[in-house]
């Protein structure tokens, strides 16, 4: 036989081994979805470590006519919240909130301190796309970050490619907070 006739009999042999390896292959590429969603970090959690173990009690701001427009023309569409539960000591607050991604909510925590985001971070991701945006590389693009008195970024936070509506979201709760921040 030849060289091409052994090499066959080897590819006939494994057939079974190469079809377990395709399809283990498939599996971690379709399973990576299901293991990014999820909770990274309770809210409870988010908050301990924000103020060092002791939380202070959360106050509420109410959102009026005019804060709920603000807030829709920074979502692109009407709240679903009639107030914002928010965590003040000194200079710093920390706010919880939820924005939909595609089409499930994603939690996001907010530390502002000096009008400036000092921490951003994603508590939860429920979304079966776009879970990329809850990595450090992104989310410490908000530090730092504050808004002009057009409710706008005075900084740059760039996207990621195939997560652009978690991006949004992420954004969106940025800007929400730093807005009810100066609100308070």
């Amino acid at each position: 036989m030849g060289e091409g006739a052994n090499l066959f009999a080897f590819s006939a042999t494994n057939k079974p081994s190469r079809m377990k390896a395709l399809l283990l292959i498939t599996a971690l590429l379709f399973s990576q979805a299901t293991f990014a969603k999820g909770v990274y970090q309770t809210p409870e959690s988010f908050l301990k470590s924000s103020f060092s173990g002791e939380v202070p009690v959360s106050k509420t701001i109410w959102l009026n006519k005019e804060k709920k427009q603000v807030i829709t023309n920074i979502l692109q569409h009407t709240p679903r919240f009639i107030r914002v539960k928010y965590w003040q000591k000194g200079e710093k607050t920390v706010w919880i909130l939820n924005e939909i991604g595609k089409e499930k909510p994603i939690t996001v925590g907010v530390i502002i301190e000096s009008s400036s985001i000092k921490e951003l971070k994603v508590l939860e991701f429920r979304e079966s796309r776009g879970w990329e945006v809850k990595h450090e590389f992104f989310t410490q693009q908000f530090k730092g970050v504050g808004i002009s008195p057009e409710k706008k970024f005075n900084g740059t936070v760039d996207g990621i490619s195939g997560a652009t509506l978690s991006v949004r979201a992420l954004k969106k709760i940025a800007r929400i907070s730093l807005y009810l921040e100066q609100q308070r």
